[in-house]
């Protein structure tokens, strides 16, 4: 369920041209995080909205796209965020 309201949310903010989210909470049961819970999550996005921005920026998006999911439902989220730009040059 949070999975498909991160893609939501990310979506509709950032119009990205790729996400992927990984939900790594089961590798993290145990965890204080998990206990009051709060999941594990990794997010993989690529949009224009990122052209021009520094890592701390695009991070800033994000969690300004994702709102009150940081508070609660996302205890963790790694972030792989790219401009198509820097997409096109890494698969060269």
């Amino acid at each position: 369920m949070t999975t498909e309201l991160i893609k939501k949310l990310l979506n509709e903010s950032l119009n990205p041209d790729l996400l992927e989210i990984l939900d790594n909470s089961a590798a993290h049961a145990g965890h204080a995080g998990a206990r009051s819970g709060g999941g594990h999550y990794h997010v993989t996005i690529i949009s224009e909205a990122f052209e021009g921005k520094s890592l701390v920026q695009r991070h800033q998006l994000i969690y300004k796209a994702l709102g009150d999911l940081m508070k609660q439902e996302i205890h963790a989220l790694g972030i792989n965020a790219l401009s198509p730009s820097e997409e096109t040059k890494g698969s060269l």
